[in-house]
């Protein structure tokens, strides 16, 4: 049976120390590494400085040591938050199995060059859309909660408090108090605005700081911190700094405020400004209704006064007599043509009784008509003898029988 590898078996392991030299001689490989970050930690010894170098987009931190003049004569006073590039070489201490980071030089980042970075990470946020409006959601009329991230028991915190309650005592706080400067304020703002978000009872998220230079600001202008608020669902407020501070996640959140004071006038409808817009439209919407009303009843009044509605029948009064008279006239002309027409028949039948055959019959004349044709007889010709002939007179009829003309031989 073959011996396992060194380390590569339980029955043939490496002792710590091998471990420690391999890792410690793998690690002098890597060389040296500028590191940019914040100072969280700085302890001074006699000879030997000891700090910790934090990122303060994400949960992570380098152990750094230096020689203490090298702080001494840093660039810049090296306090917490401290923004800084090192330059160094990672080494590995094979004593106690702890990695630090050697600095042999420190330089400080400058304003311009913080600028041009948060240049360059605004326009990279803008070009994914979530500067864009149409993103934006819109705050609610009156919240019953509001979710407050601000510093503990700070101006910031004390007017928005304070201004939100005067203008509507109802309102609720949630307050997270969190550091709203240095390297631990992006991931406890992120923690605390997580938690408010996921609150069903806060309608709007406040982030409040008082004004401070670009350094001091600068975890406000953290990707990590903008994207995080991009994220919420809960409207979210930014209010950092003052008028001129304008840091990115004024343009990523749903409102920016000028001042923490001025986010409380926006979120929160002042209760008496309110009351009197409601007793103001009150009195507009009755005065307007009333005007309605008057308007409404002068229109009433002048359809009322018009004759054909004062005095309906004064119209049918009026025409009453022209009808009369129109009937009356009527009458007589009907009446006289009548007469006319009356006059004129009786004239008319005196002339037929004058020129008709009875008058002739009663003067003593006589129709004779032929038999059985009843031909009025007009020749003597047509009563030859023997000849059937009916003789009509003025009080009726005779028969008789021709013997022929007058003057004929028999």
């Amino acid at each position: 049976m073959t011996e396992a590898e060194p380390g590569k078996s339980p029955d043939n392991p490496w002792p710590v120390r091998a471990v420690a030299t391999r890792v410690a001689k793998y690690i002098d490989r890597l060389g040296t590494v500028w590191v940019e970050g914040q100072l969280t930690e700085l302890k001074l010894r006699q000879s030997t400085a000891w700090m910790v170098l934090r990122d303060p987009a994400a949960d992570m931190s380098l152990s750094v040591s230096c020689p203490r003049d090298l702080v001494a004569n840093a660039p810049v006073p090296l306090t917490e938050g401290t923004q800084v590039l090192m330059h160094g070489k990672p080494q590995f201490y094979t004593r106690n199995g702890s990695f630090s980071l050697r600095i042999d030089e420190i330089r400080a980042v400058g304003l311009g060059e913080l600028l041009a970075r948060i240049e360059r990470l605004r326009r990279l946020l803008d070009a994914e859309g979530l500067f864009d409006p149409r993103l934006k959601r819109p705050l609610p009329f009156l919240p019953r909660t509001i979710g407050l991230i601000t510093g503990r028991a700070s101006h910031a915190e004390r007017d928005v408090v304070t201004v939100a309650r005067d203008r509507w005592s109802a309102v609720h706080f949630a307050i997270r108090n969190t550091a709203v400067q240095g390297p631990n304020t992006v991931p406890q703002v992120v923690e605390a605005l997580r938690e408010l978000d996921a609150d069903p009872d806060v309608d709007v998220i406040v982030i409040a700081r008082g004004g401070g230079s670009v350094e001091d600001l600068l975890p406000f202008y953290d990707e990590t911190l903008c994207r995080e608020i991009a994220k919420c669902t809960t409207p979210v407020v930014s209010a950092i700094g003052h008028e001129p501070d304008n840091p990115l996640c004024d343009l990523v959140a749903d409102l920016r405020a000028a001042t923490p004071t001025d986010a409380a006038k926006r979120i929160v409808p002042d209760a008496a400004a309110e009351q009197a817009l409601i007793t103001d439209l009150c009195r507009r919407g009755g005065r307007a209704l009333r005007n309605w009303v008057h308007r409404e009843q002068r229109t009433i009044d002048q359809l009322r006064s018009r004759p054909v509605l004062a005095q309906p029948m004064a119209a049918i009064n009026a025409r009453a007599d022209e009808v009369e008279r129109a009937r009356t006239a009527a009458r007589r002309d009907i009446t006289r043509l009548v007469a006319a027409e009356a006059d004129r028949i009786g004239h008319l039948s005196a002339r037929l009784s004058t020129l008709g055959p009875a008058a002739t019959l009663a003067r003593g004349y006589a129709v004779v008509q032929t038999m059985p044709d009843a031909a009025v007889l007009r020749t003597t010709a047509d009563a030859p003898k023997g000849a059937r002939l009916r003789v009509r007179v003025s009080d009726g009829a005779i028969a008789a029988i021709s013997d022929g003309p007058e003057g004929t031989t028999q």
